[in-house]
């Protein structure tokens, strides 16, 4: 069963050539729109996380990863990964809350819900 690494990122620095690693060793790419678009212009082959899930962004594009397909990818073990598309590796950065209260107000869209949920996910079934 091929491996799949899902991106979900807002600083995109370098993601390229994580990417590229990830599909050297042999890794199916997921990301989220954002990221796709950066991906496929530098002819990055990855997949949409709404490939996944059948559904697009929702809220404003605030809700791209909240989705039990893919948590339920991200924790399954054993023979329930063989049921869904297993995920094996989450490489997320959050919003950068803290510089949207550098001008003196907070912006609660830096608020990061999705990607804290993600990491979560990840570390409880880091093996």
């Amino acid at each position: 069963m091929k491996r799949r690494a899902l991106i979900s990122v807002t600083d995109k620095r370098d993601i390229i050539e994580l990417a590229r690693a990830l599909m050297q060793a042999n890794f199916e790419v997921i990301a989220t729109s954002g990221t796709v678009k950066d991906l496929r212009s530098a002819g990055i082959v990855v997949r949409e996380v709404s490939e996944i899930t059948g559904i697009g962004e929702l809220a404003g594009g605030r809700v791209k990863t909240l989705h039990p397909e893919i948590f339920a990818g991200i924790l399954a073990t054993g023979k329930e990964r063989e049921q869904l598309t297993p995920i094996d590796v989450v490489v997320v950065n959050l919003y950068d809350f803290s510089a949207s209260s550098l001008d003196g107000g907070l912006d609660v869209e830096k608020i990061d819900v999705g990607g804290v949920a993600l990491i979560r996910a990840a570390a409880k079934n880091f093996e």
